[in-house]
């Protein structure tokens, strides 16, 4: 445990990011003592993860907006009744999940997401883990002539190829179904590759696979090598912690300093999860 805090326990989980929260019941409204060190921890491991916590949707809203305003997602079904909560759920029926690729969420929009939550409803038997990489700890370890070039660059973000109608004739895609409002899809925009985090002022790779297309004025092509060689640094396994799921288990990942990505590996079980995205602002 991490002896510095006192009203929480903290549990890191990996050596790069991640650790788990112990003695909070978000069923209450927690001391502001004790959001102030789960703060300080989120600043700290990049996401965080709670157990045994079974909370309403309104428990759900309510811990969300002690972080700020919630983005309402334009893309996923929504738990009915609460449109602040997105829906993500794989059947047993189906092939494909869903951010089932190294990404981070909303890089795409002019003010990236802060951070999303997600709370686990129903969760398989076995499988079904999230693993997380740290951004920080990927750009800590670049060579000094590559963070000097990467720190003049912008990259393109587009979320068209991800949620627009093109989607749906990939054939073999069963989250088509999933996915609702792709002429909504039109979210463009271009961030430095390399950021000074809001909040803790540390520097962070800021391309990911699923989102970025390539450098400002670079074709695609211009930019695939030198991004292939990003992602492939970026996951590298000491950069990574992997969480696994139970019933009441909540994780909240900071979208400006990680990525992450869910691992299909419980095909013919359910998985139930509820997701919150926390509004963020521009990038520098």
């Amino acid at each position: 445990m991490n002896t510095e805090y006192k009203a929480i326990k903290v549990k890191p989980l990996g050596g790069a990011v991640g650790a788990e929260i112990y003695g909070v019941d978000l069923n209450e409204m927690i001391s502001e003592q004790q959001f102030w060190e789960v703060r300080k921890a989120f600043g700290q491991y990049s996401v965080i993860f709670f157990h045994d916590q079974k909370l309403t949707p309104e428990k759900e809203i309510r811990f969300a907006e002690r972080w700020g305003e919630i983005n309402i997602n334009r893309f996923f079904s929504s738990v009915g009744g609460y449109p602040k909560i997105a829906l993500v759920v794989k059947e047993p029926d189906q092939k494909n999940n869903i951010g089932g690729s190294w990404h981070t969420d909303h890089s795409y929009d002019k003010e990236p997401a802060l951070g999303s939550m997600l709370f686990a409803h129903e969760v398989p038997k076995s499988g079904g883990d999230t693993i997380f990489t740290s951004m920080y700890a990927a750009y800590d370890t670049l060579s000094e002539g590559l963070k000097n070039t990467l720190s003049t660059l912008r990259a393109r973000h587009s979320s068209v190829h991800v949620f627009g109608a093109a989607r749906a004739t990939t054939g073999n895609d069963d989250t088509v179904g999933r996915i609702k409002n792709p002429e909504q899809a039109t979210q463009e925009s271009i961030h430095p590759v390399i950021i000074s985090h809001p909040e803790t002022g540390r520097k962070a790779l800021y391309v990911n696979p699923g989102f970025t297309l390539g450098f400002e004025g670079w074709s695609d092509e211009e930019s695939k090598p030198l991004l292939d060689y990003l992602y492939a640094h970026a996951t590298r396994p000491e950069f990574t912690c992997r969480f696994q799921w139970r019933a009441g288990s909540i994780a909240f990942w900071d979208n400006r300093a990680t990525w992450h990505r869910a691992v299909n590996d419980y095909h013919g079980s359910r998985r139930l999860m509820h997701r919150i995205t926390i509004e963020g602002t521009s990038l520098s």
